[in-house]
């Protein structure tokens, strides 16, 4: 699934998302302030359980508009990114890395450092919805194994879990490229 490259940062109050061309002015204490996570934001989730109820959904052909990511899980630190993957793959796309790079650098910072980090893989609604589960999950393990071999970052910080297009950024428009996207959640320590 070819997309633009898009980043938005989602914090507690929602900002607008900035254009492809806004990504490289993005810096890498704007990623460290949209993940930090303060004692009061620590979630007790667990992101298998979600993937899980994604998996049901997909088979059962459940409602979209109503994902199973629980309004706490929305409430946590985090950043969401379109990211450039070839079309029906998990391969990145080079041009994507340098955002993949800036995330790995805000999360070696001391204020990211030992924090448990889901990736989350999202998909739009083309296609069938078993199949953008699985892609789902193939692009966030891609974006893991980014993050830990390229960049670094500890394996044991971090896990990768899909959720297809079951959590659709923009549900009035289940095909658009904004629903495309990864997500990097802080769950805390």
């Amino acid at each position: 699934m070819m997309t633009r490259l898009l980043m938005a940062i989602a914090c507690a109050v929602a900002l607008p998302i900035a254009t492809a061309d806004a990504q490289t002015t993005l810096t890498r204490n704007q990623i460290v302030n949209s993940l930090y996570q303060t004692e009061g934001t620590v979630a007790r989730l667990d992101p298998i359980a979600l993937e899980r109820e994604a998996a049901v959904r997909a088979a059962s052909g459940g409602d979209n508009a109503t994902g199973p990511l629980s309004d706490n899980f929305r409430r946590l630190p985090q950043i969401s990114m379109e990211i450039n993957f070839d079309r029906g793959s998990a391969r990145i796309k080079p041009e994507s890395y340098h955002a993949v790079g800036l995330i790995a650098d805000a999360i070696h910072t001391p204020y990211l450092m030992g924090q448990r980090l889901v990736v989350v893989g999202h998909t739009d609604a083309t296609g069938g919805r078993e199949l953008n589960l699985r892609l789902s999950k193939e692009r966030a393990a891609s974006v893991m194994n980014a993050l830990t071999t390229t960049f670094n970052v500890p394996p044991s910080q971090m896990v990768a879990i899909g959720l297809g297009e079951e959590q659709l950024e923009d549900p009035g428009n289940p095909d658009a490229a904004i629903n495309r996207r990864v997500q990097i959640i802080n769950l805390g320590q």
